[in-house]
């Protein structure tokens, strides 16, 4: 990563009278203005057992100390630029730096910057405008933990409570809610003190082994009976988690980058940043399947990517083994040089507007 290079205030644009313009800026306050903060925050996506997740970290100190919130800090100024700032934050969440081969995965996510974020409510310590970048990844080790954060995990997002935060205390778990989600597959909000119906995915990642400990990669093993954790964010009871809610503004940021992850497949090549450099056609169906929430049809998908010009192309190859059931095996691709799907891959619920 290339360090920041100071430049001279005006570049290649000076003033017509220099010595005029020194002279204003050698007298000027900075402080005769309210002070504001910029930081960065990434929606770093990958898939991960089949579903997309989404990197979060837990915050260790407040405010929302205790809360899963999306990687991310405050820009350096005068050191760094945004690009510069979100490709840092994204390498220490997931320990991709110090060596050549760490270097090189980080050379293979997909960075672009997702959208600006300033209500002057959003931090309650002062005013903090964030620039929210979305990172598409093929496969990232476990997260580690920055110094400022309490774990880190990777979290399927149909686990995640999207709501808006507003009305959340910023102080860890509100003791009189809820994090659960509204729709069907959220489980049911509980009462103070009382059962609660599992949700469909758990909000902490599975265990890689039977002796990984709990706590490790963020999992925590959830007690029997417990009541709503304060420190987590989130409610237990007899073994089940609802949703997570997430810190600050961050369930907004991250439910604006999963409709940008949804609607850019659509009409570009950018599925292909979730798989390593040679793919098959049911691997790529697989990304399609996870960013959209939906299952589609094995033979109307192949068909359809295969009629999109410079999508993928084949690399001569095909896989290591055949299918589940034994069939042939599949040949292998990888992306081809187009930037832009036309036609495009529409979700089949636009499909159906068309028609």
């Amino acid at each position: 990563m290339a360090a920041h290079q100071p430049q001279e205030p005006y570049g290649p644009h000076e003033p017509h009278d220099r010595a005029a313009e020194r002279e204003w800026l050698a007298s000027y306050d900075p402080r005769a203005y309210t002070p504001v903060a910029v930081t960065v925050d990434v929606v770093a996506l990958t898939l991960r057992r089949g579903g997309l997740h989404v990197l979060l970290v837990q915050r260790g100190a407040p405010p929302y100390q205790g809360y899963w919130a999306l990687p991310g800090g405050f820009l350096r100024a005068g050191q760094e630029g945004l690009d510069q700032a979100a490709a840092r934050e994204l390498a220490e969440e997931t320990g991709l730096q110090g060596s050549a081969d760490a270097e090189a995965a980080l050379s293979r996510v997909h960075l672009e910057q997702l959208g600006t974020y300033g209500a002057p409510e959003r931090d309650p310590r002062m005013h903090v405008v964030s620039v929210a970048y979305l990172a598409f990844a093929p496969d990232l080790p476990d997260p580690q933990a920055g110094t400022d954060a309490a774990a880190a995990a990777w979290h399927p997002v149909t686990s995640l409570d999207l709501r808006p935060a507003a009305g959340r205390q910023p102080a860890g778990a509100p003791a009189e809610a809820h994090g659960g989600g509204l729709d069907e597959r959220a489980g049911t909000p509980p009462e103070p003190g009382g059962p609660v119906r599992p949700a469909a995915d758990s909000c902490f990642p599975e265990r890689d082994s039977p002796d990984q400990a709990p706590g490790e990669h963020g999992f925590v093993e959830p007690q029997p009976g417990a009541r709503a954790s304060a420190g987590q964010g989130s409610w237990h009871q007899e073994g089940a988690v609802a949703r997570t809610p997430l810190a600050f503004d961050h369930a907004t940021i991250l439910a604006d980058g999963l409709d940008r992850a949804r609607a850019k497949i659509e009409y570009s090549p950018l599925a292909t940043a979730f798989l390593q450099h040679d793919f098959t056609i049911p691997e790529l169906r697989a990304v399609y399947e996870a960013v959209w929430d939906e299952k589609l049809h094995p033979g109307n998908f192949h068909r359809k990517v295969l009629s999109v010009p410079g999508f993928v192309e084949s690399t001569g190859t095909t896989a290591e083994r055949g299918g589940s059931r034994g069939g042939p095996r599949a040949r292998n691709y990888r992306s081809g040089d187009a930037a832009l799907l036309h036609p495009a891959l529409l979700r089949p619920a636009h499909e159906d507007e068309i028609r």
